[in-house]
């Protein structure tokens, strides 16, 4: 798929899913399941297979086609091949709204590098000049500080706090609503 102002950034190669990630995402999620758990909903056991994988890249795909959603695999270009992470746009809005919800996730053994700070600028541009989007929000958990510190860093601000928001590992967590805004339109 064409997409005007695909993401670029200086460390790591943004890719949009293909169905040859399966077995790359897997592997990804298998080796941070215990890290991700605390982070992320519930995963049903169907979730770790190479079909349940391919299905959600088919969906992903999709998404992008019919720019909806636009999630972006995350690798190293010092190793190409290992994937390491992703990144979206998702519950993309037209009309007088123009915005979108962004979520990510990293590789635990990948922190403290700066690839999500790039990753985040890379997508954010995406969103702005790309999709011509206005506003960006994103959910943290406050016991999440390190998430909070790399939005704050890409230029996001505090908007709300929103209790008992996401169910995220079986409870109901509260979140900091973040927002940047595409001053340019």
């Amino acid at each position: 798929m064409k997409t005007a102002h695909m993401p670029e950034a200086k460390d790591i190669v943004l890719r949009l899913p293909q169905l040859s990630f399966s077995q790359s995402l897997l592997t990804y999620y298998r080796r941070n399941e215990a890290f991700l758990e605390e982070f992320e909903p519930k995963r049903p056991e169907s979730f770790y297979t190479r079909a349940y994988q391919t299905e959600q890249l088919r969906r992903e795909k999709a998404e992008a086609e019919n720019q909806t959603a636009f999630r972006f695999y995350i690798f190293p270009k010092s190793d190409p091949q290992v994937l390491i992470g992703s990144i979206a746009v998702s519950h993309i809005v037209r009309g007088c709204f123009l915005s979108c919800f962004l979520g990510y996730a990293l590789d635990q053994e990948h922190r403290n590098k700066g690839y999500m700070t790039q990753a985040i600028r890379s997508v954010v541009r995406f969103a702005f000049d790309g999709l011509r989007l206005h506003r960006i929000e994103a959910n943290v958990m406050p016991r999440n500080p390190a998430s909070r510190r790399v939005l704050e860093k890409c230029g996001f601000r505090e908007e709300g706090f929103s209790p008992r928001y996401l169910k995220i590992n079986g409870v109901w967590e509260d979140h900091v609503h973040m927002v940047l805004l595409n001053e340019t339109l």
